[in-house]
Parts: structure tokens; sequence; C-alpha cells
């Protein structure tokens, strides 16, 4: 914390001249100059500064409000930001440059766990641009199961921007609703995939495996209780006095600032441009799908948290189309230089391969035991060449850049995260604000420091 008890010039002459009594020494800073202050009256002191006082705090980097490890510097005139920065990398993992030393498949289980509360988009985007490179698709069964993994990825993330937010803006009501439903997400997915959170499910190709039996029942069971708890954040919240003081126009951002800023998603649809890759750059299907992109032209807080939860329930809409769309048929591309030969199962000690492939490769073809020790070991060729394949994330355009030199690991891997993109306006959206707005603005943003540091 630092003040400025003198301002102008007269107060730089003084100090230089050093008669000053209330400030003896002072000291240049990349927030501007600090006086250390030695004595004398309070109340001359007061008078002295004209009422003029700035003051620089740091939130975070552990701090709740924060989402994880981000560091807020903020600039304060009384209760009012003046200037606000974010200092981001306290959770840098080096998982871009890590998959350039593992195969194209193996990339799979480093890039899930970038933004980690949307790991299938991640996973999607990745393995859309491999098989761009390969210039293979994915067969249609595999293509709606991945439109409906990431969808119920959507309500699980939506889930916990509720819950977070709720709890920074000091309601624990709502952050036990939003926890509560995302664990049913959770376990789903568990049912589904075989792990709650990182699946490594997609897979260049395809899916690791098709979903297991019953999976139609747990599905409509789940949209079901999802149908039945959605009105309750609308009795919490939407029409709530409370909250709607604390989110309506703050945090403001207006269209042209998002698209200077190259701000995506919730944030760059509640300023009113309908701008969701999953209508205008249609991938695994989606142009087969009946949903709407719900907008608003209010670009504050609260139309942000609106629209996430009405993209709720668009996302259910669609996950009960892809249970309709699902034909029977193959998971995996019909190539066994790329499909891994294993024949996956799920049993009581977890995943891996069945029995009965063991006993083929292991007893009966060497040529096949050969084929998969070097495709697992090795890895598939990529033809060399670069492309560039974006997805619509819950936090908004989430690209990877995907470079491939030939050989068996990718040359280059680089993320346009949209937490990391969107977290540029964070200055525009606080400041003038005042302190309690900062959080609100935060919290509107979404951003998953997974995501940012990468």
């Amino acid at each position: 914390m630092s003040t400025e008890p003198l301002t102008g010039s007269t107060a730089d002459a003084r100090t230089q001249q050093g008669d000053d009594p209330f400030a003896a020494s002072s000291r240049e800073t990349t927030e501007g100059r600090v006086y250390t202050v030695t004595g004398g009256d309070w109340d001359e002191f007061i008078d002295e500064t004209e009422g003029e006082e700035r003051v620089v705090i740091n939130l975070g980097p552990q701090h709740p409000s924060t989402h994880g490890v981000l560091r807020l510097v903020l600039e304060l005139e009384g209760e009012t930001v003046t200037k606000a920065r974010s200092v981001i990398g306290y959770l840098h993992t080096g998982i871009e440059k890590n998959t350039e030393y593992r195969t194209w498949t193996q990339g799979v289980t480093f890039v899930t766990r970038m933004d980690y509360l949307a790991p299938l988009y991640n996973e999607a985007a990745y393995c859309l641009g491999v098989e761009k490179l390969l210039r293979v698709e994915a067969p249609e069964r595999a293509q709606t199961i991945r439109v409906l993994l990431m969808e119920l990825n959507r309500i699980s993330s939506h889930l916990v921007f509720l819950a977070t937010g709720a709890m920074e803006l000091g309601s624990t009501t709502g952050m036990t609703f939003g926890f509560r439903d995302r664990e049913e997400v959770l376990h789903l997915l568990e049912f589904l995939t075989g792990l709650r959170m990182n699946h490594a499910f997609i897979r260049p190709g395809g899916v690791a495996q098709d979903l297991p039996e019953g999976y139609r029942e747990k599905i409509l069971e789940f949209c079901k209780v999802m149908d039945q708890r959605l009105p309750d954040y609308d009795k919490l919240f939407s029409g709530q006095p409370i909250w709607k003081q604390r989110l309506q126009n703050v945090g403001y951002l207006p269209l042209d600032a998002c698209l200077a800023l190259g701000a995506t998603g919730p944030l760059l649809r509640s300023a009113g441009l309908e701008w969701d890759l999953r209508k205008v750059e249609p991938y695994c299907g989606y142009e087969q799908f009946d949903f709407e992109v719900p907008t608003s032209t209010d670009a504050d807080c609260f139309s942000r948290f609106l629209i996430r939860v009405e993209e709720i329930r668009q996302s259910l809409r669609i996950v009960r189309q892809c249970l309709d769309k699902l034909e029977p048929g193959p998971v995996m591309v019909d190539d066994p230089k790329i499909a891994w030969p294993a024949k996956l199962t799920i049993g009581p000690d977890g995943m891996g391969n069945s029995l009965e492939h063991v006993r083929k490769i292991m007893g009966q073809s060497m040529e096949s035991l050969i084929h998969h020790f070097k495709l697992v070991t090795e890895g598939f060729d990529v033809p060399p060449g670069q492309v560039y394949s974006p997805v619509e994330a819950p936090r908004g355009e989430l690209g990877y850049h995907v470079v491939s030199d030939g050989g068996t690991r990718p040359m280059r891997v680089h993320v346009r995260d949209p937490s990391f993109v969107n977290l540029q306006a964070f200055p525009a959206m606080a400041e003038g604000g005042l302190v309690a707005d900062v959080i609100a603005a935060v919290a509107s943003l979404d951003p998953v420091m997974g995501g940012v540091d990468r």
C-alpha cells in the first residue's frame, strides 16, 4: 500500500529540498512516486493532501474472488478504481511445449488440462486440428458423441460460473445450488467416459470407446433433474433485487470495445452480436441441430448471467437431440494406421484392454502385437502442414493452431484460449467503478487460469 500526501510541482520541490516534515524521502516505482511518511499532526497532514489520496492495493493472487491464481493490481481513490491491471503467470504449466515431446494421441492428455472446467472442448479442438492435417473425418456416431459430451461440459462449466459468482457476491445458497448440480453432470460424464474431468476421451479419428449400456436412460434422467432445478436459479437470482443491484450496469463493455479487444463468448453476445461458432462456422455436425443463441444489448454483468443460464437450457435441448441422432456405427476411423487396435472395456478395475484382445495379440498374431506396440509407443505420422481449428467453448472461441513437420509428434501447438483474450477486457470493465464492482466484473468474465497460463 502506498500513499501520496503531496502532489504537483510544489511538492516535488519541497521533497527535493528535504524541508517536508511529512515526506522525508520518496522513491519512484512502477505505480508512481511513493513517499515515506515520517510524522506530523494528522489534521495538518490531511489538509496538506487536500483530500487527494491514492492507494495501490493487491487483490490476489490467493484470493477466493480472483478465480484461482490471478493477481489484480488496483489503484484506488476512495472506493473508486482509477486504474486496474491483471497480472498473470502464477499457474504456468508449459502444456503447449509439452505436446511437442509426445505423440499426437498422447497430446490429448495434456491439452485437456488447460481449461480444466471445459476439458472436452480442448480435446475436441485439438483432435479436429489433427484430423484436418490427416485429411480424415471421424464417423458420424463419434461426431454426435462429441457434441453430446461438449454440451454436457458446457452445462457443468456454466454451473461453476453460477456457483463461484454467487459465492463471491455473498450468496452461499447459489454456491451450493451450482456445485450440487455440477456434481450431477460430473457423475454422468464419469459414467459415459470413465472420468469426471480431464477425460482424454476424444481422440484423433473419433472417441476412445462407444457409450456404455444404459446411457440413454441416464442422460434423460439427468435432463429431467435439470429441468426441475433450473427454475430455482430464476427464483434465487433473476428477479432478486440485491442480485440485480450488484450486477446491473456493472462491468459495462459495449460492442465496439468487445470487437477491439477480441472478446468472444457470452461477453461478446451480451453486447448484442450473435456470434457463435456452432452457428457461423459449424463443426461436428452442429448445423444439423436446432437451438438458439441468446444475446442481449445491455452489455453488463447481469446480461452475461442471464445469457449463461439460457445457454444451459439450450445445451439440454441439444443433448436431447443427440440421443435421437445417435445411429449404430463405428466410433473411430477405419484406418489401422491411425486407430488404436485395442478394444477398450470398462471393468471392475476401471478402463483397459479387453482380455479377449490381449489373448489375441499375445497368443495368435505376432504382427498384431508388433503393430499395436509401435502404434502406442511411436504413434502415427501426420502429413506436414498447419491448421487452425476453433470451437465455441463456454468462455468463447477456443482455437488450436497445430503445426506438423511430417513426424509422429507435433512441431508446434499454440492455443487461443478465450479466458486469456477476454481477461484483457478487465481494466475497461473495472476502471471508474467501485471496488465491490471489480469482483462482479471478474466473475462475469469467468476466467479459468489454467487456460490463461497454460
